[in-house]
Order: C-alpha cells, then structure tokens, then sequence
C-alpha cells in the first residue's frame, strides 16, 4: 500500500516540471507573437509628429484610439481603411477655412489645399484668362484667407454713326440776290466705329475704339446763291431791273459843242438822250468798260459809250440834249447799277 502511494507521489511530482514547461513554452509563443504583432507608425498632424505603438492593423481603428479624428476636408496620405505596417508614416493635414468671393456670392470653404489654385480647382471655380483673383493662385492657403476672383468680359460692339454732308455755296449773278437753287444734293456718309469695352463683374469700367472705317463718303451739297440784284423804285416807279453791281460815282453833265447838232463818241456812235430807252454816258473804261449797259440814278438807262480826259475813276459823264440841262444837272453822288 505505501508502495502504491509512493508511486503515485512519484508520478504526480515529476508531471510537474512538463506542465511548467509547457506553459512555459505557451507564454513564450504567445510572447514571440504579440512582440511580431505590436507596430510603432508615425502619425504627423500638421507636421506635429507623435510615435504611435499598436497591435491594430487597421489605420483607423488605431487612430480612433489614440483619439485622433479626420476630418471630411482633413487630408491624409494613406487611405483611413489601410492595414498598416510597422514603420509607416501617416501625415494628416488639417482643414481650414477661406472665404471667396465669386460671381456676386462668398463662399465659405473648409480646405485643406496647398495653395489658392488647388483650392479652386477643388472646389470646381473655374477662371477664364481674363479675370482676376486676389491674392494669386499660387498663394498658401492659411486659416481666413480671403480669395476675391472678379470677372472680367471684353466685348466688340459696332456702331454706325452718319457723317454730315458738307454744303459748298456757289455764287452766280444767275439768280436774284438772297435766293438760292441746289445745284447737287447733298447726301450723308456713314463710318463704323468698332469698340472694345471692358466688364467686370457686370460693370463697364472701360471703352476702346479698336476701329474707326468709312464706309461711305458723304456727297457734298452745291447750293448757287444768287447775287443778282434787282432794282425796285422805292415810291411807286415802274423802273424794274437785274443788276450785277452797284458802283458810286461822281456824275457830271455834257451836251454837243457849238453849233454842232451831233457828238460822235468814243465808239463811234452818236451821242444820245433818250429817256425812254438807252442814252451814252461816258466813263472810265478800267472802272466800267465801254459797251457796259448801266442804270444811272435819276439819269436812267445808259450805255457807256464815250470816255474823257477828265474822267478818271469812279466818275461818269452823263449826256443831256442842252448847255441848260447840264447846268441844272450840275455835280452830284449817283449809284450806277450794272444791268444784268
């Protein structure tokens, strides 16, 4: 019986050591494959670096519990659902706010973009050549920028603006004095005049004339004014005549010499009084040529037919039948008009 017991004791102490060794050997496994299992990463939040010591694999569960939150606009190297390995490195970028204003509105954006152009691009603003922005597309984002893009349209409009026709007076003795008869109608021109204007956001704040063409010249208007006098007795006369000039002379009186009954003239005519049609008077042929028909006032029709020594200038000779009508006549200021 002791010996059985004995032999039992013997058993039971020598099993002891393997289940030491066994656990032993279980702890030392499961020690081996934790120290594989256990990962340091790198984590970098706006460029704050923190080592992170883990036996997760799964990038953010093991950020979740060292409580460290991404954003939606927050942006992050590797993808959130990422098995992670030992070694790596994380950088996540905070988002911030910029305001911009675009198109009438001010946008408030959360970004986490480099620069301004990135920030654009993400958020789907697109920019012509044209327009401007503040500040520029290559600037830092930082927390409170604000961005003010403004539009900017140029456009070419044509106007066609008439061009007054000139009007050229002609003068002609053709026509009674202070009439007038168009010759040549005038008609006006036309040009296009081509500008550029300069919008931004809607408001014109600029205007160039890029072309100023004639498109067609204006035809100049002749017009023919008349400088043909006419004679109208002032109390009821019935002398009435055209006449291109008035000229004022000194008018003296001759009549036949001696007994002779005729006067030849310069001319060659006889010398003549006939109130009821052309009389001779003599002049200066460098004033009033000879052959010239006149109307002298209160002498009456005449031809200018005979000169003199003495008449020189504005001076005529009127010639009367009798010694006795020129004495009457004497000397005196005359009009002599220049029958048309």
């Amino acid at each position: 019986m002791r010996n059985a017991t004995k032999e039992n004791s013997q058993s039971f102490f020598s099993a002891i050591p393997k289940t030491i060794i066994a656990f032993t050997m279980v702890l030392l496994i499961m020690t081996i494959v934790i120290f594989n299992m256990r990962k340091t990463i790198t984590v970098s939040v706006n460029n704050e670096v923190m080592k992170i010591t883990t036996l997760r694999n799964n990038l953010k569960a093991i950020l979740d519990a060292n409580g460290i939150v991404v954003g939606e606009k927050d942006k992050i190297s590797v993808n959130l659902d990422s098995e992670v390995a030992d070694g790596d490195v994380v950088d996540i970028k905070r988002a911030v706010k910029v305001k911009v204003a675009v198109d009438n509105e001010e946008l408030e954006v959360l970004t986490a973009e480099d620069n301004v152009g990135q920030v654009l691009d993400t958020e789907g603003i697109s920019m012509n050549d044209l327009d401007k922005i503040e500040p520029a597309v290559d600037t830092t984002v930082s927390e409170g920028l604000n961005v003010k893009i403004t539009r900017v349209q140029e456009r070419v409009i044509d106007e066609v603006q008439e061009i007054a026709f000139d009007k050229e007076y002609q003068k002609t003795d053709e026509i009674e004095q202070g009439k007038e008869k168009v010759l040549q109608e005038g008609a006006n021109g036309e040009r296009l005049i081509s500008s550029k204007i300069t919008f931004e956001d809607g408001k014109e704040v600029s205007r160039e004339v890029v072309k100023d063409e004639v498109q067609r010249e204006p035809v100049k208007q002749i017009v023919a004014l008349g400088t043909l006098g006419v004679y109208r007795p002032s109390r009821g006369g019935s002398v009435s005549f055209n006449y291109s000039k008035v000229i004022n002379c000194e008018a003296t009186a001759y009549n036949p010499l001696g007994a002779a009954s005729t006067a030849i003239t310069a001319t060659g005519t006889v010398a003549r009084r006939n109130p009821s049609g052309y009389s001779t008077i003599a002049v200066d042929p460098s004033v009033i040529p000879l052959g010239t028909k006149v109307y002298v006032e209160g002498y009456g029709y005449a031809i200018a037919e005979d000169t003199g020594g003495a008449i020189k200038g504005n001076i005529i000779d009127v010639f009367l039948n009798s010694y006795e009508e020129s004495c009457r006549w004497g000397r005196k200021n005359v009009k002599v008009y220049i029958v048309k």
